[in-house]
């Protein structure tokens, strides 16, 4: 006797969820089974959402964060500090620094740090874009908002070197950031007070 199974578009529906970071395959199961059986679901404007921000949403030409303009809202914001350049890693790092509302300046996403384990090296990053806006748009001060662990470390000291021929001050945040995480796991105020102890940082 043949054991009871779901029908195949429901099987392909569970596949596909369990595809997203952090969905295992019990709880790809339970999205699934919600999306067909609750009233309250609405899985046509779900997958028209997933249309729509696939073919609109694109990382900014200047800073790398998500836009559906280019370039980005932030980039022409007129409030901003365009002498105060964030350097992060990714541009998901933008939004702590923005909930912090200690930061008013432009930022740069790298999209990833060097790390030679992960066969990522400098040449991967969006740093020839950085150093284009040092030219272009003359920032007096870069501050590396990079994670504390080893690659973060690694390519805070790379970046430090690589700029050290440019009229600018580079600095770091500051303490308040725990050993070996990135900004995705501090809050606000750890944020906050790493912003306003920031210190200068100069290559080796």
């Amino acid at each position: 006797m043949k054991r009871a199974q779901y029908p195949a578009p429901l099987q392909r529906l569970i596949a596909e969820l369990k595809r997203l970071p952090g969905i295992g395959a019990r709880s790809a199961e339970r999205i699934a089974l919600w999306m067909i059986q609750s009233p309250d679901a609405h899985p046509e404007s779900l997958g028209r959402a997933i249309q729509e921000v696939k073919a609109s949403v694109h990382p900014c030409s200047q800073c790398g964060f998500f836009t559906d303009s280019d370039p980005c809202h932030m980039c022409t914001d007129p409030s901003r500090d365009p002498h105060l350049l964030c350097v992060v890693e990714q541009p998901t790092d933008v939004l702590p620094m923005e909930r912090s509302g200690a930061f008013h300046g432009l930022y740069h996403a790298l999209g990833g740090k060097i790390s030679p384990l992960d066969h990522i090296g400098p040449e991967a990053l969006r740093i020839p874009s950085l150093l284009d806006r040092l030219k272009t748009q003359l920032p007096t001060e870069i501050v590396l908002a990079l994670g504390v662990d080893v690659e973060g470390e690694a390519t805070a000291h790379y970046l430090a070197n690589l700029l050290r021929e440019y009229p600018v001050k580079i600095t770091r945040l500051a303490q308040g950031l725990p050993a070996g995480s990135g900004l995705e796991y501090a809050d606000e105020l750890t944020l906050s007070r790493a912003l306003s102890g920031r210190v200068p940082m100069s290559g080796n």
